[in-house]
């Protein structure tokens, strides 16, 4: 049994808990958020990937033209290998070689360094997009706000729109260092 299966009736008891504690004649404000839209559309995601391709550039460029020199020269060597002599022919296929290895190696660790550096980037955003979630919901009332896992909600939840809206006024860089999260208030009714 998977762990969202299994979490679903928790789930569902955990709210209905949170509705039976709270006064009967409170409002509880419930909002549903899509984490994955709003990290594919937020301009902060689009600013971070656009500086990591700027980033990469170079290395992405050196690559390209490395694989059109080794490609070249095989074409070349596959035309003149008959006529060569035997010598020179081993001696430029293994050259050939060599340098092909070298560019598995060089695109190896590219593929690696972009890697590491897109997923650490992602995070950055991630966290960032989760305060702004937060500061949202807290700013707006909100009691309750669920992301990923949710089956289905009435579009009236959704508040993905309004934070894509609120994330489009912010800077779309984002910040040196991600600002502490707000600590929680003491309730100030006795219980």
């Amino acid at each position: 049994m998977s762990t969202f299966t299994r979490s679903v009736p928790f789930l569902i008891l955990s709210l209905c808990g949170v509705l039976a504690a709270g006064p009967a004649s409170a409002e509880i404000k419930i909002g549903v958020v899509s984490f994955q839209k709003l990290l594919e559309e937020a301009p902060q995601t689009k600013t971070a990937m656009q500086a990591l391709e700027n980033e990469f550039a170079p290395r992405r460029r050196e690559l390209l033209t490395m694989q059109n020199d080794l490609k070249a020269r095989d074409e070349k060597l596959q035309k003149e290998g008959a006529v060569m002599a035997e010598a020179d022919r081993a001696k430029t296929e293994k050259a050939l070689r060599d340098e092909q290895r070298e560019f598995s190696r060089k695109a190896g660790e590219y593929q690696d360094d972009a890697s590491a550096r897109r997923n650490e980037e992602l995070g950055k955003v991630q966290r960032y997009l989760a305060q702004e979630v937060q500061g949202y919901a807290s700013a707006q009332g909100f009691d309750l706000v669920l992301a990923d896992g949710v089956l289905y909600n009435k579009p009236a939840f959704d508040i993905t729109a309004n934070i894509l809206a609120l994330l489009a006024t912010k800077p779309a860089t984002l910040p040196a260092t991600a600002p502490a999260p707000a600590a929680a208030k003491p309730s100030a009714t006795p219980k």
